[in-house]
């Protein structure tokens, strides 16, 4: 028990400096839709962890799916008493929320659930209650241990940390994103370590922002923190004077308010428009990474569902992570033409009537350059520069916002081996770092810069006569 106590002390006094050290910013690795991914499977292993609950058998431990298999192969084992009240539990929340949204169909649910425990006698007759609640505050103080015990739990606080970081602020974002305000996630820590810290000092364990809390606060109307001083205030009150009253609850109870709050998270849809954002001409270039949003949300999803929550989370960052870059290493590189009667040029793939320049290829590279791309652009370069009677290749700019050393070397290179085939290679509309990194040469190596496609291709020309 006391070393449950320091583990709350620790992971308070971890999350607190790391918010004052504003290390909130990991936070922005975890996209919206690997969150999304994150909270569905988090949903979903709850509503899971609940169902034997609600038939009144007993749960198997494991991952989503062994709780899945346990529930399946138990249904024989169903109480019948236990299933009616939760199937009524679950009525009377979702009932109340469909026709009289005003009136708390949880609060209702409880009160139904201790009235039918206590006129029927239902806890001598199988079914599960919450049972006896010490009635009484906890103590107050620091419990029993040493400075060896804190810094042997500290590598184990920094997961567990985590988790209810990660946790809490998906439960956050959630509800911000439904009612359009901000998270900070630097605040969001200081908050997590704060409470943790209370709860060690009261003898409490690690504490963290609930998901399924969360959704039974919002289902029931709460739009300020004002709701948690309210809880507070009455789980105090209950702690003195109330604790008997909860003993009659039963657990199928629970089990129902806990999943009609969840029910509403496992948001289908969101991984649907997910799927298809997605367009032919993103298929042709990327491939299976033409949809990098729903994998990464699927990814997650199915790591919180078979590995368990933290490793969900790395896993659907990870897997975000590397389809990016695996995107911006084969960037799609247009070749462009102007379109007839103007001095627009255009991927020649998305407007057919638009028209190359004579003996110019002109091509743009819709990304930045890389040491992670540089190889890719440099086969890409060479393959135009290979088509009979090319004198020059133009690599128009403007779509590259950023280039590092790598790059700037191939680019150099690139060009000499060009210009021994007797073909230029020209940068036009040089912007930001490429103006920076790759300045003009008066010794003729690199690329020639141009402000414009036009005039690049107006300097070829009278070159070539």
């Amino acid at each position: 028990l006391a070393f449950t106590v320091i583990l709350a002390l620790v992971v308070g006094v971890m999350a607190v400096l790391a918010g004052l050290f504003r290390l909130g910013f990991v936070a922005n690795f975890i996209s919206e839709p690997v969150l999304k991914g994150f909270i569905i499977g988090l949903a979903l292993t709850i509503i899971v962890g609940q169902l034997p609950k609600l038939f009144g058998i007993e749960k198997v431990e494991g991952d989503f799916f062994d709780q899945l298999w346990g529930w399946i192969t138990g249904l024989g084992e169903t109480d019948g008493l236990t299933l009616a009240i939760g199937l009524t539990s679950l009525a009377i929340v979702f009932g109340f929320r469909r026709f009289l949204p005003r009136i708390p169909g949880s609060l209702v649910a409880v009160g139904f659930g201790i009235a039918a425990v206590a006129i029927f006698d239902l806890g001598e007759r199988g079914v599960a209650i919450v049972g006896e609640i010490d009635a009484g505050l906890p103590s107050f103080g620091l419990p029993e241990g040493s400075l060896s015990d804190y810094l042997a739990i500290a590598p184990a606080a920094v997961g567990v940390m985590l988790v209810g970081f990660a946790e809490g602020l998906g439960a956050g974002k959630t509800y911000a994103t439904r009612n359009h305000y901000d998270i900070d996630p630097n605040r969001e820590l200081i908050g997590l370590g704060s409470a943790n810290i209370a709860s060690g000092l009261s003898s409490g364990m690690v504490v963290n922002g609930s998901l399924s809390k969360t959704a039974v606060n919002g289902s029931a109307g709460a739009n300020t923190q004002v709701s948690g001083l309210v809880v507070a205030v009455l789980t105090v009150i209950t702690l003195l004077f109330l604790t008997g009253l909860f003993s009659d609850l039963p657990e199928a109870t629970l089990a129902a308010i806990v999943i009609a709050a969840l029910v509403e998270l496992v948001d289908i849809d969101s991984l649907r428009e997910l799927y298809r954002t997605y367009s032919d001409e993103l298929g042709k270039i990327y491939g299976v990474a033409a949809r990098p949003d729903f994998i990464a949300a699927l990814a997650a999803m199915l790591g919180v569902l078979i590995f368990d929550t933290l490793p969900g989370l790395f896993i659907g960052i990870i897997v975000s992570i590397l389809l990016m870059v695996y995107r911006a290493s084969q960037p799609h590189i247009a070749g462009l033409g102007v379109v007839p009667g103007t001095d627009i040029y255009v991927d020649r793939t998305r407007r057919p009537d638009a028209v190359a320049p004579e003996g110019i290829a002109v091509i743009r590279v819709e990304s930045g350059l890389f040491f992670a791309n540089a190889d890719y652009v440099r086969a890409r370069v060479r393959e135009a520069a290979a088509t009979p009677g090319t004198k020059a290749v133009i690599i128009d700019a403007e779509t590259i916002p950023a280039i590092d050393v790598t790059a700037v070397r191939m680019l150099i290179e690139v060009t000499d081996e060009l210009r021994a085939d007797g073909v230029d290679l020209i940068l036009a509309h040089d912007i930001g770092q490429v103006r920076d990194l790759l300045p003009a040469d008066e010794r003729g190596t690199g690329p020639a810069l141009y402000p414009s496609i036009d005039q690049a291709i107006v300097a070829v020309r009278e070159r070539s006569g």
